[in-house]
Formats: structure tokens, sequence, C-alpha cells
């Protein structure tokens, strides 16, 4: 029997990779990003970080000690071009520069977005200061989401809630209902509205509340998305989930 070694040959040209920590209750997250990227060539790696009811502050900074070794574990010692926190209330609990630099304790030379920082950003570059502000969270916890908005410098114009304490909870709100809720809303002296949380089941129902609002609709998942891929360079030839989409 003869024997022959064979060089290996490898590619020379690998795809931009995006890696997602998503809660452990989330159940939408991960469907909105595929169903989003699906027709480019990304690599897409998601790892669970454990998270805790009541929905509080308090138990959303305690969710985010973990983040540096959830990082750790999605490719470990690979080059990831972009890490994503999905939690838009608990990125505003901790604030992005901590997210951020527990990100980076893992994946240092990784690009860093967040819902709230990505919402930041395309409020930006819509131009837009006055928003209406929907969330699913207790009153404390939505006043929190508001009172970052103005912190910012937004003018919020308008406010509902829906008052659920469990994450765990917040993905079986109904589509349909929630699109009512929306369209029925006091947006008159908003430019944009925005939906907050990304277990929320709001993607597919952005383009029909952008039409019949006559609004920019913006919503965690889809500024996220957005914002994932502007950091990667991929965010083209992309319609059906906002305007947002088609603004660059």
């Amino acid at each position: 029997m003869n024997f022959k070694k064979i060089d290996p040959k490898f590619i020379k040209k690998t795809n931009p990779r995006i890696g997602l920590i998503a809660l452990a209750s989330d159940f939408v997250i991960e469907r909105d990003f595929t169903t989003i990227i699906k027709e480019k060539n990304i690599d897409f790696f998601v790892n669970r970080i454990k998270s805790y009811d009541p929905l509080t502050r308090e138990n959303l900074i305690k969710m985010s000690e973990e983040i540096t070794s959830v990082t750790n574990e999605i490719l470990p010692n690979e080059k990831i071009d972009c890490v994503v926190y999905g939690c838009t209330s608990g990125t505003i609990a901790s604030g992005f520069s901590s997210i951020e630099r527990k990100i980076k304790n893992a994946k240092p030379l990784s690009k860093v977005t967040t819902p709230s920082s990505a919402a930041i950003s395309a409020l930006k570059k819509l131009n837009i200061k006055k928003i209406s502000i929907f969330t699913p969270y207790p009153k404390k916890l939505n006043d929190e989401v508001v009172s970052f908005f103005k912190n910012e410098k937004f003018d919020v114009t308008a406010n509902a809630y829906l008052d659920i304490d469990s994450d765990s909870d917040i993905w079986k709100v109904d589509p349909d209902f929630l699109y009512e809720v929306l369209i029925n809303m006091d947006h008159a002296e908003a430019d944009a509205v925005f939906i907050s949380c990304t277990a929320l089941p709001v993607l597919q129902i952005i383009k029909k509340l952008e039409t019949n609002l006559n609004k920019f609709v913006l919503s965690s998942n889809q500024v996220l998305i957005w914002d994932t891929l502007e950091k990667i360079g991929q965010n083209d030839s992309i319609t059906g989930f906002g305007k947002l989409f088609t603004s660059n």
C-alpha cells in the first residue's frame, strides 16, 4: 500500500461573522436576524445568556455579569466581526460602555452593537427628533426607557406599555393585537415610532405600520440588525422591513 501526504489548500477569504448574545428567554431575535440576513454571505453564531424574572433594572444588571464568559464561548479564540448584545432594557440599565467593555474582554477586536445604541444611531441617521415609544415592560422599566431617550435629547411625544413582568411572556404577544394597539396610539406629534424589546414580534408588521401611519417605524431587532450590517459593510439590498433599510 502506498501512502501519500497531501498538503491541504485553505480558503483565503471567509464570510463576515456575527456573534449574537441572545437572552435565554427570547424566542424572537434569532428568527428576525435569519429572516433578514438569510440571502447574504454572512456567518451567524448565537450563544444564550441566562435571564432573570421579574423584569427589573437589578435583574438586568445581574444578567450582564455573564457577558464576558458567554462571549468567550462564541467561536473560542476565533475572530468575530461584530458581537451583538440582544437586550434593549438591559443595555439601558447597564450602560453601553459597560456592555462593550465586557464583550471586548473576550473579543477585543470585535465591533459591538446593542438595541439601544443602534436605535440612537438609526434616529440620528434619519434626522429624527420627536418619537413616540411603545414597550412591553413593567412601568418602572418602561419609564427608564423613556428617560434614556430623553437624556439622549429626543422629544418623547407619546408612550404606552403592556406592563409584562416576565421576559418569557413577551414573545406571546399577538402581532395583530400589537398592530391595533400601535396604530391607535397618538403619534400625531412624532416623526417616528420606536417599539422596544428584542422579544416582541414586531418585524412582520413594520411595513404595514409605516404605510398606515406615514411615519418611520423602528423596532429593537430592526435597528439592531441594521446597525450590525452597517458595522460589517453588508447593509444593502434589503427591502420589506421598514424604510430604515432603504435610507442609505
